[in-house]
């Protein structure tokens, strides 16, 4: 799907019918033909407006003389029967003198936000659009960040009540999105880095203000994701030794119940061979003596076995409420 826009400074972004010099032009999984299409209208490679379309791209720039090639990851948030997966996916943010374009697999909640005109931008200063999303960008993961650690403090707060591999699995979840988005961070990172030495941004105090910010933001959210990634595997590793423990109780318990019930059996055996019994000689009540003997020792062991079992009952960790760092 291939969709044209155009904004100017203090005007708002308007959709286009056609292709005009200065515009934004929008793919997202663009086909074959459309790729041939919009590379012969603005002079693009056909090999930089299809890098972002493959999903395993990683993040990386590239220049082919007065054309410019951005490959950033941002993050998505998919819908499955488990619940919602955090992920990213390659975003591609290529302009000339003719326009700026951007390609990717997947709509993206950033550019929706500049043709809303939630954000601001200006599709004739390509750079300036393109700061302008990476800053969108740094935000976005931010945000998913934080859904992501308010999530599993949910989860935990469920685990805490009951343990389930339903949760479990929803927490490994997290953590793999954890490690996708500062895998991702990292790479967008090493991105800025390399176009923060470029004079157009560094002479120019707008670019350079706008550029700060997005390092800035792109840092804090790596850091954040380093953070919320070490408490969650943290976390994973006390469930799993409380659910050992648990574990140990329990065939502790099936231990002491077995050696109680053993008690009246091993009387009865007893009784069963040909050897003398006590308190034979005092005839029928011989038998209710033995037998109450056993009741008492099964009772007494019984009640130990409870006593023993609450002094080393282990609960599950309780879910604090943390603040982030930022707001």
């Amino acid at each position: 799907m291939i969709k044209f826009f155009k904004s100017e400074k203090g005007k708002d972004t308007e959709r286009l019918e056609t292709f005009e010099k200065g515009c934004w032009v929008d793919m997202i999984n663009p086909t074959d033909d459309e790729v041939e299409d919009i590379a012969a209208l603005t002079q693009i490679p056909e090999e930089m407006l299809k890098a972002a379309l493959d999903e395993e791209e990683t993040a990386r720039f590239e220049r082919d003389d007065n054309t410019f090639l951005y490959v950033l990851d941002t993050p998505i948030i998919t819908d499955t029967d488990e619940g919602d997966t955090y992920e990213t996916i390659p975003m591609g943010l290529v302009y000339n003198e003719n326009c700026v374009v951007t390609v990717s697999l997947r709509g993206n909640p950033v550019l929706g936000d500049f043709i809303s005109n939630r954000i601001a931008v200006e599709t004739e200063r390509s750079l300036f659009f393109v700061l302008t999303f990476m800053l969108g960008n740094a935000k976005r993961f931010l945000s998913n960040l934080r859904q992501i650690d308010k999530k599993s403090l949910r989860v935990q707060a469920e685990l805490h009540r009951s343990m389930k591999n339903k949760e479990l699995i929803q927490l490994l979840s997290l953590e793999n999105s954890l490690v996708y988005f500062s895998t991702s961070l990292t790479a967008n990172l090493n991105v800025y880095n390399r176009i923060g030495r470029f004079k157009t941004i560094s002479e120019n105090e707008e670019y350079d203000d706008l550029f700060d910010d997005v390092v800035i933001e792109t840092r804090q959210a790596m850091e954040m994701c380093n953070i919320y990634r070490d408490i969650l595997s943290g976390t994973m590793d006390a469930f799993a030794s409380v659910i050992s423990n648990n574990v140990n109780i329990v065939m502790k318990l099936l231990a002491v119940i077995t050696l109680v019930i053993s008690i009246p059996t091993l009387v009865a055996s007893f009784w069963g061979m040909n050897v003398d019994v006590p308190f034979e000689g005092v005839g029928a009540w011989g038998f209710w003596a033995v037998v109450a003997i056993a009741v008492v020792v099964t009772v007494v062991s019984a009640f130990v076995l409870v006593r023993y079992s609450n002094s080393i009952r282990v609960k599950a960790p309780r879910a604090k409420k943390r603040r982030h760092r930022g707001e």
